[in-house]
């Protein structure tokens, strides 16, 4: 599909993309802004949905090669999950094609609503490593594969999910939580990408000019989250699912 634009929008469209990829790398829902901005220039939803992952892999790789120089992941140990949220993300891609979503808007608020309230009420028990309470195979058996799934299907918000999936369940602290959710998220988006790149679904010249933005943004966000994370990534979770639970209550 062609799609024509003038510079004006595709300026519009790199800063979203860029303030996404910043905001993904710490707390995951750059959906939120780079979603909106693709329909406000008038793009049908389903290519909304195609490019947005196409642009939102960019970040996500940008975002996963840091993690991976600042030596905070290590993917012997994600290879497994990276694996399982890339094929749950896949068929979440399709489901989207054929599963009534009706059920998903009241099921997402409170899954959101959930995050919310352990981040901000809970301002210690994630701050340092603690015991897991399931192994790492029955994680990337259940959750990597889950939150992969979400991704597929909708999308924002997969970071906080992934990282919030890694305190409760396996112990993790926020920092090492929020780097592991770069690389399942990467693997997320490339599942749902490779979907919707078989159904034609892109506009790579959009798509091209937004992974440039999102490069970017993961890039500082990276680096902020290494020298401030701690003191940022809570209070960013928060206002992101606060920011996505406005959206699908007024969805309602």
């Amino acid at each position: 599909m062609e799609f024509a634009t003038s510079p004006e929008i595709l300026l519009l469209l790199f800063g979203a993309a860029l303030l996404a990829g910043f905001i993904d790398t710490l707390a995951g829902g750059g959906g939120l802004i780079t979603i909106p901005a693709l329909l406000l220039a008038n793009i049908p939803p389903v290519f909304a949905l195609g490019t947005n992952k196409l642009q939102s892999s960019g970040g996500s790789m940008m975002a996963t090669i840091m993690m991976f120089r600042k030596g905070l992941v290590d993917f012997k140990t994600i290879r497994k999950g990276f694996i399982a949220s890339f094929i749950g993300s896949a068929i979440g891609a399709i489901a989207i094609q054929q599963i009534d979503m009706d059920s998903l808007r009241i099921i997402i608020p409170i899954l959101l609503v959930c995050i919310a309230v352990y981040f901000l009420f809970s301002p210690q028990s994630h701050m340092e490593q603690r015991p897991p309470k399931i192994s790492e195979g029955t994680y990337n058996k259940t959750f990597a594969p889950l939150v992969g799934f979400y991704d597929g299907f909708l999308g924002p918000g997969t970071g906080s999910f992934f990282c919030a999936t890694g305190i409760l369940t396996r112990g993790y602290d926020i920092i090492k939580a929020t780097a592991i959710a770069k690389p399942l998220n990467f693997a997320s988006n490339l599942g749902g990408l490779a979907v919707f790149m078989a159904g034609g679904k892109l506009l790579w010249l959009i798509g091209g000019i937004m992974i440039a933005g999102q490069m970017i943004g993961a890039y500082l966000g990276a680096h902020v989250m290494v020298s401030k994370g701690k003191r940022l990534i809570r209070p960013l979770i928060v206002t992101v699912c606060g920011a996505m639970l406005i959206k699908y209550v007024m969805a309602l």
